[in-house]
């Protein structure tokens, strides 16, 4: 009984060990997990986008029920939230008659808020409305982002960094052609944010490369810009700071243009001419003996003739 009681602590203790392993800090970090929480006060439209939001992020996402408003905003409730689904992104869903409709996009350092970004929902059509094939769970979405409030706005810059960690998926080394399936294309124009869903049709062109068609599978959301709390550009730096190991060492002589094409200079020594070994030929090999003495004979012979 012993040696049962102290072989189920020690496989115990592993357990505890490999979980805590997978939550220390890495040199590649996991996969950034989201926490989807519906507020005490929501709409039809609220929760079912929530929803469909969390079908877009599945398996990298918690989605919870309901939260109250007031609660989640406490520092002490949002490190232990983040802490037991190890999860550095949120989504808060609210209704009010101030702000209806109300979504809240934001992200976490250190267990602590970074920095949110509140839109409202103005139009939304679901996953349900929009009868067409869907892509499987998981796959790696890719992102477009049109309009120039997205490069030149400091708000705007701010929503692109946060809905790309959000919806970007996992780091892959490559990607087959036909996994290019999902596309999120988010569009600024005139103070709003435009989300549309399609799928990457792949159709016969009668050449190698495939023809490309869009098709919207939903969901699409109209949203407009509220209130926004973003950090310190002293936060932010301390947040993205990288390890030394991650890095890439500089070397020496090595140069890339705009295209990524990679550049080498070679710094060689100077080359002795007269040692360079040539291609042999029969033509040109030295001939000795008496074969040699007759014909130089007989080519000063001929430039005699041809001076008289």
């Amino acid at each position: 009984t012993k040696q049962k009681l102290h072989f189920h602590i020690q496989s115990i203790t592993k357990r505890a060990k490999r979980f805590l392993d997978n939550r220390a800090p890495k040199l590649t970090e996991n996969v950034k997990n989201a926490m989807i929480m519906k507020g005490g006060n929501t709409s039809m439209t609220v929760t079912q986008a929530l929803k469909d939001i969390y079908a877009l992020k599945k398996p990298s996402a918690v989605l919870y029920k309901k939260i109250p408003n007031h609660l989640y905003f406490v520092s002490y409730l949002q490190e232990f939230f983040s802490k037991k689904t190890d999860s550095s992104l949120f989504l808060f869903g609210s209704h009010n008659k101030k702000r209806p409709n109300n979504l809240i996009f934001g992200r976490l350092f250190d267990f602590h808020v970074l920095d949110m970004i509140e839109l409202g929902i103005e139009k939304y059509n679901s996953l349900s409305d929009i009868k067409s094939s869907k892509c499987p769970e998981g796959t790696k979405p890719m992102l477009v982002f049109a309009g120039d409030a997205f490069d030149h706005e400091n708000e705007h810059k701010c929503l692109k960094s946060l809905l790309t960690d959000f919806f970007r998926g996992p780091v892959v080394p490559s990607v087959r052609l036909a996994g290019l399936e999902h596309v999120l294309h988010f569009t600024a124009l005139e103070g709003k944010i435009y989300m549309r869903s399609y799928r990457s049709l792949l159709k016969k062109s009668g050449c190698r490369t495939p023809r490309i068609e869009l098709e919207e599978i939903g969901p699409s959301f109209d949203f407009i810009l509220r209130r926004t709390h973003l950090a310190s550009d002293d936060l932010y730096k301390t947040a993205h700071k990288q390890p030394k190991a991650l890095k890439p060492k500089k070397k020496k002589n090595i140069s890339h243009d705009t295209f990524g094409t990679k550049f080498g200079r070679l710094h060689m020594q100077k080359q002795d001419l007269a040692k360079l070994q040539t291609r042999k030929m029969k033509g040109l090999r030295k001939r000795r003996g008496p074969a040699a003495a007759a014909v130089v004979a007989g080519e000063t012979s001929l430039k005699t003739t041809e001076v008289e």
